[in-house]
């Protein structure tokens, strides 16, 4: 990995999912005190919070934005803050300002600073006219609000890019599974939720989706390792993907992963009952295509289903 010299990362949206697990990978790299953390609210006890450098930041108020990036030298963002799927059809608005009003002030704060930015993007910038194996390039018209800003982010990443020079990056991601922290709000967060009922004394678990829906997932190692490593790859290395790269972890049906935990878990059961959610899933590809990122920045996944439930379990029963 390289050397930070004298800069600092600021992770945004750090209490998040992926921001917990990132957070902690950056600071066993780069030591804690180069990555600083930051949420719109604090809690005391989370490890981002307890394992160095905190601060409260909300993404819409930009000049302490400028003032945070200026003060700590900042030379990377990692830009996790952003309203998900499900609380975004509950929150349109809220949606929309968050993820790309948020967005465009950190992407000003690296114009002005010429800092390195991570801005990620999803498998929701899909919709229901993409092909069911998706493509690198293929159009985007999303059936979600969240889907929508995460199209816009990609775009406003570009023009970024093109117009300023600013080194925006990101990830189409999959739904990540992590055991770390709990579910923010997305429609894969069932992969998630049915681990603690598996777990749980009851052993049961009323899955929001079909039996045969399937999506492309991925393990939340998988996940960081992707985000860190594009993060640090060369910058002629990156072609017009760079700000929405494929990347594939896994594809799986909610029935397959029940059966792959009852196969652990004797006498687990998942019930299937759907609800707007499904709407959601139903526009969203069984899998992607990533030839581009392995091309790029040769990225290749290391965790399948199988290890993904036992790694699972077994982190969630210490």
């Amino acid at each position: 990995m390289p050397k930070l010299g004298e800069g600092r990362i600021l992770v945004t949206g750090a209490l998040g999912q992926i921001g917990t697990d990132l957070v902690e990978s950056l600071r066993d790299i780069y030591g804690s005190t180069k990555v600083l953390a930051s949420d719109i609210r604090e809690i005391s006890d989370h490890p981002c919070v307890s394992s160095g450098p905190f601060t409260v930041l909300d993404v819409l108020d930009s000049d302490k934005i400028f003032k945070l990036v200026e003060n700590e030298n900042i030379t990377i963002i990692y830009h996790l803050a952003a309203i998900l799927s499900a609380k975004g059809e509950e929150k349109p608005e809220l949606c929309e300002l968050i993820n790309v009003g948020g967005t465009k002030n950190i992407l000003e704060a690296a114009r002005k600073k010429k800092i390195r930015v991570f801005v990620p993007s999803s498998i929701a910038v899909f919709g229901p006219d993409t092909p069911k194996h998706a493509p690198q390039l293929t159009p985007l018209n999303p059936s979600t609000r969240y889907g929508m800003t995460k199209v816009d982010c990609e775009i406003l990443g570009m023009i970024y890019w093109q117009k300023y020079g600013v080194d925006v990056r990101g990830i189409r991601y999959p739904g990540l599974i992590s055991w770390k922290s709990p579910v923010s709000g997305g429609t894969t967060d069932y992969a998630v939720d049915i681990f603690h009922s598996a777990l749980s004394s009851k052993k049961s678990y009323n899955c929001f989706l079909r039996a045969d829906t399937k999506l492309p997932m991925m393990y939340m190692e998988d996940a960081i390792r992707a985000t860190i490593t594009l993060m640090n790859q060369p910058i002629e290395s990156l072609t017009s993907a760079r700000c929405g790269y494929n990347i594939s972890g896994l594809s799986f049906t909610a029935e397959e992963l029940s059966s792959e935990i009852a196969k652990h878990i004797p006498g687990f059961i998942c019930n299937y009952e759907p609800d707007v959610r499904q709407n959601y899933a139903d526009s969203w590809p069984d899998s992607v295509d990533d030839e581009v990122a392995r091309n790029d920045w040769q990225w290749e996944p290391e965790f399948q289903l199988e290890t993904l439930v036992k790694d699972m379990i077994k982190n969630l029963t210490k």
